[in-house]
């Protein structure tokens, strides 16, 4: 069921409420809603209390001010969500731009932070190698069949076509869209990491062309208690690579109490 958060302007946030054990607020990526976190979502539910919610500007959320959009703003909403939620403290998971939210959100509200979960994500263009401006494009196109393959592998998308299309499916205003990619682009969390004191793990694919390796070890490497794994993958790799959703689950669940298995 879809309850709603009131942010500081009155924006409303929608989110959903998934299982039950220790908090996890998953965040998502650029324009993407909160459905798209499909089967991971639904895996990680098996031991957690799973909290998924719309980006101002996405799905169900109001759009408050698009000109005024930033990750450090998104950030915000993300604790009016806790708050709604009755949650004073949870792991968080942040996928892409949800990871450079999740950046200001530890570094902002310690307190709020029990574990950091940062994939395929980057403290911003100017601490690795810039993205390459095909991939770009191809990312604003809106071309699904562009697009896939910055996210996913190409057996995996074939096999679930629900998965994907839930992950790609959205509902947003065009001044909404240039919104989030505008907060995206202008992410600039170099200068905070390390004032991150959660356990940090960060996850990333060595073939990721919307975001380069580089930026995931510069993340490792300036977290001051953080560990990087990298996969044989691309942007998507919380959903379409076998071993991520496991390695999350490692680290936020103490081994013995795992009763979730892998659904992919």
């Amino acid at each position: 069921m879809t309850e709603f958060a009131t942010a500081d302007d009155g924006t409303r946030i929608a989110f959903e409420d998934h299982g039950v054990g220790v908090p996890v607020l998953l965040i998502a990526g650029q324009a993407t809603g909160m459905h798209g976190w499909g089967p991971f979502a639904d895996a990680l539910a098996h031991d957690f209390r799973v909290i998924s919610y719309d980006h101002r500007g996405i799905g169900e959320s109001g759009i408050g001010d698009p000109a005024a959009y930033s990750t450090r703003g998104f950030g915000d909403d993300a604790v009016a969500v806790l708050d709604a939620a009755g949650v004073a403290a949870a792991h968080f998971v942040g996928h892409s731009m949800g990871g450079r939210v999740a950046q200001w959100l530890a570094a902002d509200h310690p307190e709020r932070v029990r574990r950091l979960v940062l994939i395929a994500t980057s403290s911003g263009d100017r601490s690795a190698a810039p993205r390459h401006p095909s991939a770009i494009a191809d990312l604003l196109s809106g071309d699904r069949d562009r697009m896939l393959p910055l996210f996913f592998d190409a057996d995996w998308a074939g096999a679930h076509p629900d998965d994907v299309d839930r992950f790609f499916t959205r509902v947003a205003t065009r001044p909404a869209l240039r919104g989030h990619f505008a907060a995206s682009r202008d992410h600039d969390g170099l200068a905070v990491l390390d004032r991150i004191r959660a356990e940090t793990l960060v996850l990333h694919g060595t073939h990721d062309a919307l975001t380069p390796v580089g930026h995931a070890r510069v993340l490792a490497e300036r977290i001051p208690h953080a560990s990087l794994a990298e996969f044989d993958a691309r942007h998507g790799l919380h959903l379409d690579t076998p071993g991520v959703e496991d390695a999350v689950r490692a680290f936020l669940l103490p081994e013995g109490q795992r009763a979730g298995t892998s659904v992919r």
